[in-house]
């Protein structure tokens, strides 16, 4: 059975920070960077997931 992460965003960087976004509320930023095989990478605190655009491009083109 898959989880599906809480949250997604598209990125044009190889390397993100995250720091949960939620100010005080957050967790310590990190800094995560993205295998160019996979395409994207899940936060170890918060679970977002960023998925570099040239990915989320691809998955969005029709099957052929």
């Amino acid at each position: 059975m898959t989880i599906e992460a809480p949250e997604i965003e598209v990125v044009n960087s190889w390397r993100v920070a995250c720091d949960g976004g939620e100010g005080a509320l957050g967790h310590p930023r990190v800094w995560l960077n993205i295998p160019r095989d996979r395409g994207w990478v899940e936060c170890g605190y918060c679970d977002k997931r960023y998925v570099h655009g040239e990915r989320a491009a691809r998955e969005e083109e029709p099957a052929q």
